[in-house]
């Protein structure tokens, strides 16, 4: 991103698009799931990372503790518009460059649907950063400890523990049985609201580094002991993962066992899951406590942990008591009708029974691939109606730069007062349609460089369209994003101005971005 394009270099890909569909895959085949979608690991220029990151800049840091994290994790965006997880290592945590690069493209080999998959890597100077797949419904953690609409379900918990099983299994196959400081912030939810592991755990955070950061209370004793992980260790981690799903909570492990020595169960779980609980939980319990063990060697590993966990799967349930709230009342509807036409049993009166319930749905989170109708903006830029967008865009005005009118304006000083007639012509102009005029006034205010707003980077990117410049319009509406990350609008005219440079697949993943933007913003604003 940033104000400038190039032209896109050999290590992006097209975008491509699963279609969508009605029903969650099979839990035992979706790991064989195909993931040809991927490129092959390569190595990206520092420059097009910083692109991607708008600088770097902190808007766009997603670690769980901020820019103080000692390794930042950034969300960015190629330039053909897929998403990307960025971690970029504090200066030296990894001096050796070939050993770096070696680690990396040992863990970008790995291609698994279980996965938050290494799309590459940078190693340039001191700069060593890593490219992952994005994952933009938050972590296990936020979704266990910090929900606010509606705690993790049941079902939901179970399908989580099998998919990291699998996962783990995966990697012990591929020769990477090690993870480090496998926890809660570690386990990321994609698009369709399944559960991944970060491949970033399968690298330590520098070459002499500690392979776990998180309270030794969590930590497994034989780490303690000599400082080294190994694949029973990771196992010990996962028990704390399974304690966490049982109980809402981060308990300490030797807390946990004395209550399941004690039989004091009731104290152990959720009482978020009262009336959802059965035999599946004595068994969750009983495999976190052979995970706890303090002899690694008395661990399950993780083919047995599949085994144990696979016929524990809640894969079906009732549409009819399950909560669209996150879909809109329409394609909820849409979804029952179409459940109930196409998989009527022969039994009338249990129509929805019987189903394999999507992630999403029980997540309560917003699809990728529901069939959510576009609101007008969508709708006009994804059909390039130029004139159409231009009627919105003067009609919101600055509210979502927070400028509510020109007063705000006047409070500057008389030497701003030149820069600020630009922008009052500008506005004038972009009114009347003069779109000529429109680029001249703004580019004169944004010039000046003093403020920052994405509604003229919008308005003066529309009226680049309006005079066939798609090239100039897109750079526009990549800066607006740059300045306000999560503004709906700015993605929509990104697809606008991709879809008129003949990038299609490009302009079909900024239009659903913004989607789901103006899905999250509506959603937020319900609330208050």
């Amino acid at each position: 991103m940033g104000c400038q394009c190039s032209k896109l270099i050999p290590c992006c890909w097209n975008s491509q698009f699963k279609a969508a569909v009605l029903e969650a895959p099979d839990i035992d085949n979706e790991e064989k799931s195909n993931v040809d979608y991927l490129p092959t690991f390569c190595e990206f220029t520092f420059e097009q990372l910083k692109n991607a990151t708008s600088g770097f800049a902190v808007e766009y840091i997603v670690s769980e503790h901020g820019e103080k994290a000692p390794n930042v994790v950034y969300k960015g965006k190629l330039e053909n518009q897929r998403r990307i997880a960025v971690k970029r290592f504090n200066r030296m945590a990894w001096p050796d460059a070939r050993q770096f690069l070696e680690e990396a493209r040992l863990v970008g080999q790995l291609r698994n649907q279980r996965l938050v998959n290494l799309l590459g890597c940078c190693c340039e100077g001191d700069e060593r950063l890593l490219v992952a797949e994005y994952m933009p419904n938050e972590t296990l953690a936020k979704h266990l400890f910090h929900w606010e609409t509606q705690p993790m379900k049941w079902a939901m918990r179970l399908r989580v523990v099998l998919h990291l099983a699998q996962a783990l299994e995966y990697c012990t196959s591929k020769g990477r049985a090690l993870y480090h400081d496998l926890n809660a912030y570690r386990i990321l939810f994609d698009e369709d609201g399944n559960p991944r592991i970060s491949t970033f755990g399968l690298m330590k955070n520098s070459r002499d580094g500690k392979s776990y950061s998180t309270n030794l209370a969590f930590t497994p004793p034989e780490y303690l002991r000599t400082g080294i992980v190994t694949p029973e260790s990771v196992i010990y981690s996962f028990g704390t993962l399974l304690l966490d799903l049982l109980s809402g909570k981060h308990i300490p492990p030797s807390h946990a066992l004395d209550l399941i020595r004690d039989r004091n169960l009731q104290m152990l779980t959720d009482s978020c899951l009262e009336g959802q609980l059965s035999d599946d939980a004595t068994e969750l319990v009983r495999l976190a406590s052979r995970c706890l063990q303090s002899e690694p060697r008395e661990r399950p590993n993780p083919k047995s942990l599949v085994a144990s966990l696979t016929p524990l799967q809640k894969e079906t349930e009732d549409l009819r008591e399950l909560h669209f709230c996150s879909v809109p009342f329409m394609v909820s509807d849409i979804l029952g009708r179409i459940f109930e036409n196409l998989y009527r049993p022969k039994t009338e009166g249990h129509f929805y029974r019987g189903f394999k319930v999507p992630s999403f749905v029980l997540m309560g989170i917003p699809n990728s691939t529901s069939c959510s109708p576009l609101s007008p903006l969508g709708e006009a830029c994804s059909r390039r109606d130029l004139t159409a967008i231009h009627e919105v865009l003067e009609n919101i005005g600055y509210k979502d730069d927070g400028m509510t009118n020109e007063l705000s304006f006047q409070m500057w000083t008389d030497q701003m007062q030149e820069t600020l007639d630009s922008k009052k012509k500008g506005d004038s102009a972009f009114k009347q349609k003069d779109f000529r005029t429109t680029i001249e006034c703004y580019s004169q205010f944004i010039d000046v460089g003093t403020m920052v707003s994405p509604t003229i980077f919008a308005r003066r990117g529309l009226s680049y369209l309006m005079n066939d410049m798609p090239q100039e319009a897109l750079n526009d509406a990549m800066q607006a994003q740059v300045i306000s990350p999560i503004w709906h609008i700015a993605s929509y005219l990104q697809a606008a101005a991709l879809s008129a440079l003949g990038m299609d697949n490009e302009a079909q993943a900024a239009l659903k971005e913004g989607t789901m933007l103006e899905a999250k913003r509506n959603a937020a604003a319900a609330k208050k």
